[in-house]
């Protein structure tokens, strides 16, 4: 009956064990650091959930033609530390966001990225990616110094 219970647990674990880390990805798994995207649009929702957040915007392309995405961030708690909060996130705020596109291109139901910083209309700008493995080091393609 020990040996049964044992058994029972362990099993249990397991299957925790695998949805948790299925759940979780390397960036490069994902994302393709070859292929930096720069978006410019309004906030449309903001997901705080884990492992990573998610920002949905609308983003104006050239000719006024806008195309939804969604892009990943860090986890919600990271993100909370580096100053981004659902009061600075609102909905219908205007932002860019530079980031790097998702290896599969298809955009249906939207267009998918890997979020790296966001610029506010201001022009202040805060870290909203993510450091984990396969990640692209600080700073981004064409920039002189590291944002």
């Amino acid at each position: 009956m020990k040996q049964l219970r044992t058994l029972i647990i362990l099993m249990g674990l397991t299957v925790l064990l695998q949805s948790s880390l299925r759940s979780h990805h390397a960036f490069s798994s994902e994302f393709d650091i070859d292929k930096p995207i720069e978006l410019r649009g309004v906030i449309t929702r903001m997901e705080w959930v884990n492992p990573h957040t998610w920002l949905h915007m609308t983003a104006t392309l050239e000719g006024e033609v806008t195309e939804e995405w969604m892009l990943e961030g860090g986890t919600p708690n990271t993100l909370l530390r580096q100053g981004l909060t659902d009061k600075i996130l609102q909905i219908g705020t205007e932002i860019l966001v530079r980031g790097y596109q998702s290896k599969d291109p298809d955009c249906i139901p939207k267009c998918r990225g890997s979020g790296r910083d966001i610029t506010f209309l201001d022009g202040s700008n805060i870290f909203m990616g993510s450091s984990g493995v396969g990640a692209p080091p600080g700073g981004f393609p064409g920039d002189n110094e590291n944002r």
